[in-house]
């Protein structure tokens, strides 16, 4: 963005940089101490709450989900596509959900069919490995050079290759900004899951570097901390933080990596986690009312 938009209050990552901007390394040191770990059930409120502040910011914009179908069926309130799709007002116009399995391609047309109905919102589910499908919605242009986007990446474990990541961040050019990535990694069940891969192109593919073999080595903060500096060295994202995702034991089981060129973004990614972190605040407000309570 200019100096002159934003001395003006206007903020939208459409806007193109006329200049070089100071490294967004310092906003991100200025960012306060996390008071809370987010509890893993209010991961999917995190995301919606960031996607809101997203849209007041671009007043339009296009969502990405990677691996959309739910993870717990029979719970709606941790179904992240669910809570963006319901987010008022209505200023996001196209949704893109990517999903593998039968089940939840159905569940996803469901929901689509299920919203409200906005006459120009654009709602399409492509079934099918995301790795392969994503080519069909960068290569039909659908997605303009100039529109804010951000992609949620909430794979299981190894599922996104990092060719699909490097698609995503290289498709803006001409100045625009990149598309936003949302990136899961595992944290506490890392070890475990990469000890247990049986097909080494599963790893060769989801790290996309010649040096895999030593995934298995890596200490878990190794790992984070790589990924955290090859999404803005590999992939020049002027920004790219990893937030802690918990169990209710305080055990962080994994991290979901925000990728930005926006100078504002990482603050108000704060301000998302930090709103996600009240209920889980009043949970534990709560226990101690009622421990108290037993005296």
């Amino acid at each position: 963005m200019s100096q002159e938009s934003e001395a003006e209050g206007d903020v939208s990552p459409v806007q193109q940089t006329l200049f070089e901007l100071p490294p967004v390394e310092s906003i991100e040191l200025r960012l306060p101490q996390l008071p809370h770990p987010i509890w893993t059930e209010n991961k999917a409120r995190f995301i919606a709450k960031y996607i809101y502040l997203f849209e007041m910011i671009t007043k339009h914009g296009t969502y990405i989900d990677g691996f959309a179908g739910p993870q717990q069926p029979e719970r709606p309130e941790m179904w992240a596509a669910k809570l963006v799709l319901d987010i008022e007002p209505k200023w996001l116009r196209h949704f893109y959900f990517f999903e593998k399995t039968k089940a939840g391609c159905d569940l996803l047309r469901y929901l689509k069919a299920s919203s409200a109905i906005v006459s120009d919102r654009e709602v399409e589910v492509f079934p099918g490995d995301f790795n392969v499908e994503l080519d069909k919605l960068l290569n039909s242009g659908r997605i303009g050079q100039k529109e804010a986007t951000f992609c949620l990446l909430d794979q299981r474990t190894f599922e996104c290759h990092w060719t699909s990541v490097e698609k995503l961040a290289g498709y803006k050019t001409g100045g625009s900004n990149k598309i936003e990535l949302f990136y899961f990694l595992a944290a506490w069940r890392y070890r475990r899951a990469v000890t247990a891969v049986k097909h080494e192109s599963l790893l060769i593919k989801w790290w996309g570097r010649s040096d895999w073999d030593k995934l298995r080595s890596m200490k878990l903060f190794d790992v984070r901390d790589e990924f955290v500096s090859r999404f803005k060295g590999e992939l020049s994202y002027r920004s790219a933080m990893a937030w802690p995702i918990s169990d209710k034991n305080g055990r962080d089981m994994y991290y979901m990596i925000h990728c930005t060129d926006h100078l504002d973004a990482p603050k108000l990614m704060r301000r998302a986690y930090e709103e996600a972190v009240q209920p889980m605040k009043k949970a534990l407000q709560y226990e101690m009312w009622k421990h108290e309570g037993d005296d």
